[in-house]
């Protein structure tokens, strides 16, 4: 399933022994809802989960979007039954018990050398996972509505029988101009 919407962040870290105040990713779950996708960070993890079934029970419950996790998850059943879409590096049957634990939630986390925050949007599909700033938002909406209009004329051209080199030729590669912007 494709999912879309504000990210809220969670930092995972490796267990230290200390048993953790809560389980982790609870405290984002409980705070969440519609309109929202929790986003773990585990470091690539995956030896070890850092997203289960009853994890994705609740978040169903809430009607969150879905998840996406730095790492491994399992449970991948259970998620399904429950239609929650969770995308992670893969699946492993190994819990998190004793292995990691939940740093902090709802701050800046690093995704595979991404910096991610809570409120940027997140879109996520067979073909991958992509963050958008906060700031960036309306002007990367508008540039994608932009590019899906001119991608789905230049199908129906296709469908007309116009050659794809016709079709994707000329300025197909200046879809998006990229502009220099003061940081």
């Amino acid at each position: 399933m494709a999912i879309a919407g504000r990210c809220i962040t969670v930092l995972l870290g490796a267990a230290t022994g200390e048993p953790s105040a809560r389980h982790l990713c609870t405290a984002a779950v409980d705070a969440s809802g519609a309109g929202d996708v929790i986003v773990v960070a585990n470091g690539g993890r995956i030896d070890c989960a850092g997203w289960g079934g009853l994890l994705s029970q609740a978040a169903s419950l809430r009607k969150i979007e879905g998840v996406v996790v730095d790492g491994a998850c399992r449970d991948v059943p259970e998620a399904l039954d429950v239609g929650l879409a969770v995308y992670a590096r893969g699946p492993v049957a190994v819990t998190a018990r004793g292995r990691v634990v939940e740093q902090s939630w709802g701050e800046p986390v690093p995704i595979a050398g991404t910096t991610v925050c809570s409120g940027d949007l997140v879109v996520a599909d067979a073909s991958g996972v992509a963050f958008v700033p906060q700031a960036a938002a309306e002007e990367v909406v508008k540039t994608a509505e932009e590019i899906a209009a001119r991608e789905l004329s230049m199908g129906a051209a296709l469908r007309r029988g116009v050659p794809v080199s016709d079709v994707m030729g000329g300025d197909y590669e200046m879809l998006v101009a990229r502009t220099e912007r003061d940081d």
